[in-house]
């Protein structure tokens, strides 16, 4: 996977990387993390790609990154793993 730039946010690392044909772009807060791919056949400027992390986008990214803290709180409460 070849790194290609960060997308600076205050609250998240946000990467893009490229590899087997298609753009990654990593989202990670905390130990947890989302990865959008995008196939290179579907983007004719890969500069514009950080435009598609906008406010809209990221305000789902965190509500996801809130379910899936809550989901693996759920399980490890479950399993009495905490």
């Amino acid at each position: 996977m070849r790194y290609l730039n960060d997308i600076p946010h205050p609250a998240f690392r946000i990467g893009l990387y490229a590899w087997n044909n298609k753009y990654i772009l990593k989202i990670e807060a905390g130990l947890l993390e989302q990865t959008y791919k995008i196939s290179e056949t579907d983007v004719l400027d890969p500069a514009e790609l950080p435009n598609l992390v906008d406010q809209p986008f990221l305000a789902q990214v965190a509500q996801r990154f809130a379910e899936m803290d809550a989901d693996w709180q759920a399980a490890a409460e479950r399993q009495d793993f905490f």
